[in-house]
């Protein structure tokens, strides 16, 4: 299983509509509101400024960033792929387990690719002029790193190019790095905007960086639609939803560890500072498959690095879904 969210692929296998499963193997956030907006003929028959300079402006001023140091692309996986070719240095750095993209990304663009265990040691520094490649807060299990600046510091003297994804930041009021933009020129943010904001089906991911390192990058044109941008903006726009997000993933969090705990399932349960939890349990092959027979998918973790299917990854939905799940454990 090297992704989540393949409900598809499952509910051919199990014989029923996509629509029955519960899908635990998608971190997006469980606060979804109506929006209500729509593209004109107009805006459909135009074609779009090429350089979204008033999106990027937007998301500007939202991040406290100046626009040129904003790139776009038609998702943060897209990101990824078109970072990795853009940048010279040969030697990079994993710290994993991690988003499996990256390796893909470093391997499509020839580089040599090294591993740092960091649920091990963190610490363990990169060779020098090389490129880091750090999750915060961490995928599978939801840490996030207090000693980042720390880390980035030895980085730094290393000087190594850095590549921070905080796309799962935002679930909770956690410190961003994005200030370090100004102070160090060789440092890339990388962030997706589906999970927060609950809208995987509009493909928008950005790169925050030196206005210098975004003029290299190479982008198609046109490559996020008016609906990508309207939809995007909206949601971005709408100050409630931030407050409302946090406070039901609080609740929801803590309802879905209790259930875990209380299951008796797991000898591990890692404490998370985002969407998800990540269980270890003595059989997970079994249980993923009793699971599913009850139309629950839940992620296993074999294809992260360290990790094998005896790790669960459990993400935070609503209540009704985390009964429906309660009683499965229950039953199972």
């Amino acid at each position: 299983m090297k992704h989540g969210a393949n409900i598809y692929k499952y509910a051919k296998r199990i014989e029923c509509s996509p629509d029955e499963i519960i899908d635990f193997s998608s971190n997006i956030n469980l606060y979804q509101p109506e929006i209500n907006f729509s593209l004109s003929s107009k805006e459909v028959a135009l074609y779009p400024d090429s350089e979204y300079r008033e999106f990027r402006q937007f998301l500007a001023q939202k991040y406290a960033l100046k626009k040129s140091q904003i790139a776009l692309f038609n998702g943060a996986t897209t990101a990824i792929y078109e970072l990795f070719s853009s940048l010279k240095r040969k030697n990079v750095f994993l710290y994993a387990p991690l988003y499996g993209e990256y390796e893909k990304a470093a391997l499509q663009a020839k580089k040599n690719i090294y591993k740092i265990n960091r649920i091990e040691d963190e610490t363990q520094a990169p060779l020098d002029d090389s490129i880091v490649v750090f999750v915060n807060p961490s995928t599978p299990e939801g840490t996030y790193y207090e000693n980042i600046k720390e880390l980035m510091s030895k980085w730094m003297e290393l000087d190594c190019t850095i590549i921070l994804d905080e796309s799962f930041l935002e679930f909770q009021e956690l410190e961003s790095m994005r200030d370090e933009i100004n102070s160090y020129k060789r440092l890339y943010i990388v962030q997706s905007f589906s999970k927060f904001y609950s809208c995987a089906g509009v493909r928008v991911g950005a790169i925050f960086s030196h206005k210098k390192n975004i003029q290299k990058l190479q982008m198609p044109l046109w490559n996020l639609s008016q609906l990508d941008v309207n939809f995007l903006t909206q949601r971005l726009s709408d100050e409630d939803f931030v407050t409302r997000s946090r406070e039901l993933h609080k609740t929801q969090k803590e309802e879905l560890q209790n259930i875990l705990t209380e299951s008796k399932l797991f000898t591990e349960i890692v404490e998370s500072d985002s969407n998800f939890i990540l269980c270890l349990t003595e059989n997970g092959e079994e249980l993923w498959e009793k699971l599913l027979e009850k139309k629950i998918l839940v992620r296993k973790c074999a294809s992260f690095d360290y990790l094998n299917n005896n790790w669960l990854r459990f993400a935070v939905k609503d209540a009704g879904a985390h009964e429906t799940l309660k009683k499965a454990l229950t039953s199972i």
